[in-house]
């Protein structure tokens, strides 16, 4: 069972649990993107599992009128097992949104998955445009890699990068990475039809995201995570943002709630409350 504390940033261990959430940001006029955690499995006996699970979720969401969506990680659907059984899983996933109407998120992992997760990207958003994935403006290569896609049909999400890598191939001065998802955030905007997503809690690029919409009339959404920043999430939607809340839920939940505690301070202490008031 999940503690009190830890519910903040996770929606629970079960479909169920999820779907109440979901519900519950329905109602807040906030779409969800479900995702169901796992991650870097070594065999592949868990992939499979993921994936059915995910199919079976996609199923369950057509069912309903919620504006809901799932988001996969490539290591959870296999790719360290071996990049054909990441690319097997996917196209199972991806004929289950196909068959219900439902749209696929591509999560980013470490640079050293970047170009197993485009090129799947790119073979399967050709056949079902409902589609995404996720860039990260801190690697160095990431301009060309939105060159590379603007033509493609689909939807790309734009973080700033959370993963510590080598300056060889990554930006790591604050500064700069802002300065580069800055960038990003112009040229997706102006070349992107399908759509941005700006995954971030920063307020001045949210802000950033309202101009660049007006200036071009590309279709864009928000994007941040439960837990953070949620009056902000729903003072968005008021206005007629279109944003959606990242809500992770299952059973392995414990390793992304201590990364979510260790990220910002106020979480830690949010933590501390907690446990002070039993």
């Amino acid at each position: 069972m999940i503690p009190p504390i830890a519910r903040r940033f996770v929606a629970g261990e079960t479909v169920a649990s999820a779907m109440d959430h979901a519900r519950q940001l329905d109602a807040d006029g906030i779409g969800t993107i479900l995702n169901l955690l796992g991650e870097h499995y070594d065999d592949r006996g868990p992939a499979d599992e993921d994936a059915e699970a995910y199919r079976r979720l996609l199923a369950e969401l057509s069912e309903t009128d919620l504006d809901a969506c799932v988001s996969v990680k490539p290591s959870q659907l296999g790719l360290d097992v071996g990049e054909s059984v990441f690319r097997e899983n996917l196209e199972r996933v991806v004929d289950a949104a196909a068959d219900h109407g439902g749209f696929v998120w591509m999560d980013m992992e470490d640079a050293s998955t970047t170009d197993a997760t485009l090129e799947a990207f790119e073979a399967n958003v050709e056949r079902y445009p409902a589609m995404g994935v996720c860039l990260q403006s801190n690697l160095r290569r990431t301009r060309e890699d939105l060159e590379r896609l603007a033509d493609l049909p689909g939807k790309v999400r734009l973080v700033k990068g959370a993963y510590d890598e080598p300056a060889d191939i990554a930006y790591t001065d604050k500064a700069r990475v802002n300065e580069v998802f800055r960038s990003d955030l112009s040229y997706a905007f102006r070349e992107f039809d399908g759509g941005v997503a700006v995954a971030s809690h920063d307020p001045e690029m949210i802000d950033l995201a309202r101009t660049l919409h007006d200036d071009h009339g590309t279709d864009y959404e928000v994007q941040m995570l439960m837990g953070v920043r949620e009056d902000a999430q729903r003072e968005l939607a008021e206005q007629g943002v279109s944003v959606y809340q990242y809500t992770p839920y299952g059973d392995r939940w414990l390793s992304y709630f201590y990364r979510r505690l260790m990220e910002r301070k106020e979480n830690v202490l949010f933590a501390l409350r907690a446990i002070v008031r039993g």
